[in-house]
């Protein structure tokens, strides 16, 4: 497969949009206090999914591009902190850095100057930037599903 073909299906696999929901069309319209009740038989709230997927793709980012960067502990240092209510300024928060850390990523697989299937030389051994990005779109990609349901739970999708 030719190299920019690649990259372009990287960019088309992390926008979304294909074969699931995008992440601004599973936040669109979402009414604010909504975003941290959980419905009856769903574990976690909008809040707690997205917060969850904004701290992920957040590590994972970090981990590729940042010799320096410490992961977050695990588990509880990948998912919020519990709350009754999210502010607005919160969500703002959150929503724009999971934007602008998801076109990092864009830019990373975009960038020809990166060997995408070389080992990130300070990562653990067979971490490629492939892997990583791909991770980060499985990663959202399954989350959003779990943030449509939880919407569909509360009849709040249309």
């Amino acid at each position: 497969m030719d190299d920019l073909v690649l990259r372009e299906q990287l960019v088309n696999l992390l926008r979304g949009g294909q074969a699931h929901a995008t992440a601004k069309q599973a936040l669109d319209g979402l009414k604010p206090e909504l975003r941290s009740v959980r419905p009856v038989g769903i574990e976690h709230s909008i809040w707690e999914e997205f917060e969850h997927m904004r701290l992920a793709q957040e590590d994972i980012l970090r981990y590729t591009l940042d010799p320096n960067w410490v992961s977050p502990p695990f588990p509880e240092g990948y998912w919020p902190k519990e709350t009754e209510a999210v502010t607005e300024e919160m969500w703002s928060a959150s929503v724009a850095a999971f934007f602008a850390d998801l076109e990092e990523v864009i830019q990373l697989a975009q960038n020809t100057s990166v060997d995408l299937t070389a080992e990130i030389p300070h990562g653990e051994v067979g971490h490629t930037y492939l892997r990583e990005i791909l991770l980060v779109a499985d990663h959202n990609a399954y989350h959003l599903g779990q943030i449509v349901q939880t919407r569909k739970a509360l009849g709040d999708w249309n």
